[in-house]
């Protein structure tokens, strides 16, 4: 029995004082808790959970309510130009010929073709372009337009190896090109 005494001893003494000891009966309430909560609220419900999903769309929106999304079904307000300027048309395509310049054009020269054409912010963003980095020679169709309000249109203009996208502002009723982006084929 002295062993068994010792033993018993050793077990209390040293184990459960100890912080592994302690972690262990721990353990032990926690699991004896949950298992008995789980037994005394009985069997779960299936259908609750993460993996189940709703059985229809959840919508906030009554579907009597109509579309109440970014874009319309109207079309789009026709853009407005003072008398004696230049339509977005005319613009975007004075902008095309003079962004693809003439073989040998001098960057001032270049520049000077697109300013009159161009917002503040526009000219600033091309400042450090040079006319060997437009990489198209020629245009290939008409500009298409996509009025987006009444003072700003987006141009889609085809070149002979992609497509150029402007974005043009009517200030006063005079447009003026704000953005260029470029798409190669």
């Amino acid at each position: 029995m002295s062993v068994v005494r010792r033993a018993v001893e050793f077990l209390v003494g040293r184990v459960l004082r100890s912080r592994l000891g302690i972690a262990l009966a721990l353990a032990v309430v926690v699991f004896g808790i949950v298992g008995a909560a789980r037994l005394l609220a009985g069997p779960g419900d299936p259908t609750l959970g993460l993996s189940n999903r709703p059985n229809g769309p959840i919508t906030t929106v009554p579907p009597t309510a109509g579309d109440d999304g970014l874009v319309g079904r109207d079309a789009p307000p026709s853009p407005v130009t003072r008398p004696g300027e230049r339509t977005p048309e005319q613009t975007a395509e004075r902008f095309v010929a003079a962004w693809l310049g003439e073989p040998g054009m001098t960057p001032e020269r270049w520049h000077e073709g697109m300013r009159p054409l161009s917002t503040s912010a526009l000219t600033e963003k091309l400042a450090g372009a040079v006319p060997g980095d437009v990489p198209a020679r020629q245009m290939t169709d008409e500009v298409v337009l996509r009025p987006r309000t009444e003072t700003f249109v987006e141009a889609l203009v085809p070149l002979d190896t992609g497509r150029l996208r402007l974005e043009l502002l009517a200030s006063d009723g005079r447009w003026l090109v704000d953005a260029v982006d470029w798409e190669q084929e």
